[in-house]
């Protein structure tokens, strides 16, 4: 038995180690509110759920067939206090658990700015099939794939899709929130922590959502600025005709970014001014490349 433990303790620490990626681990202010909304509504619960079942296990052994100080109440079927214990006990949770969430819905509203001396970055975000297009609109330049900003200051996101509801979610910042085509839903978030986190799409839409993801990397505000200035004029231009190209199904091994966009790009794709993509389609494969499951058989 020994030996089986100690050939697992080594899995169990490397599993352990993944911890350190997900919403327990925020870099930012969002990301930090929501954990502490899991440990506050963790704590509550464990409130009942601790004495419950220690009470299950004390009155199993007190009534046990051999304790002959236990009391045998066959006629027994009802107590006020028992039944105040009963209902008060689990109407408290229920009050500090609506308690604690109304408030964190109110604080961490997605639509509501973060408070900060800083001039939040505009970050305009389309979901496509199945990748993610990211436009900064003062700066003039868009990416695919990769989302760069500057660690420390706040960002507004405006989202829509260019064809199926999806959702955009960064674990680590915090706030998952989903894209619909035709409307805009907003966000703020901030990483004040220098690195790269893993972003993805949490809602599937089709064959090629396992690859739906991005990097997000936050580093310090005057490299974002000369990351801007460097890719600002340089390279792919992306406009109406070249996004309609874009939107087509399909996945990037790489991301890549354009260095002039089109200005209103973003209002014309939300207002549905380009045409909504055809979004994934059920029936075989063609020449478009992977389409949504179930398929038809072959």
């Amino acid at each position: 038995m020994r030996m089986k433990i100690g050939r697992a303790l080594p899995i169990l620490l490397l599993a352990l180690t993944g911890c350190d990626e997900g919403v327990l681990a925020p870099v930012g202010p969002i990301g930090a509110g929501e954990r502490t909304i899991l440990f506050n509504s963790l704590a509550i619960m464990m409130a009942i759920v601790i004495p419950t079942i220690l009470a299950a296990l004390g009155f199993a052994w007190w009534f046990r067939a051999g304790n002959s100080k236990a009391r045998y109440l066959p006629e027994w079927a009802y107590s006020g206090r028992v039944e105040l214990v009963v209902w008060s006990i689990p109407l408290l949770v229920i009050l500090f658990l609506g308690g604690v969430i109304w408030a964190g819905s109110h604080d961490l509203d997605p639509y509501r700015p973060i408070q900060s001396k800083a001039k939040p970055l505009e970050v305009q975000v389309v979901s496509l099939d199945w990748k993610w297009l990211f436009i900064y609109p003062e700066q003039g330049v868009a990416t695919v794939n990769e989302l760069v900003v500057p660690a420390g200051i706040p960002v507004h996101f405006s989202l829509t899709s260019a064809s199926v509801m999806n959702a955009f979610f960064v674990p680590r910042a915090g706030s998952m929130i989903y894209t619909m085509n035709g409307m805009v839903t907003q966000l703020h978030l901030q990483v004040d922590k220098v690195g790269s986190y893993w972003g993805q799409s949490a809602q599937y839409s089709g064959d090629g959502f396992s690859d739906m993801h991005f990097q997000m990397r936050a580093v310090p505000a005057a490299e974002f600025a000369g990351w801007a200035a460097r890719t600002r004029g340089q390279g792919l231009t992306l406009d109406a005709g070249v996004y309609q190209g874009l939107a087509r199904q399909g996945t990037f091994a790489k991301p890549f970014a354009y260095g002039v966009v089109q200005h209103g790009l973003f209002d014309l794709i939300a207002k549905q001014q380009i045409a909504p993509s055809a979004g994934p389609r059920t029936g075989p494969p063609g020449p478009a490349g992977p389409e949504v499951s179930p398929r038809t058989p072959r």
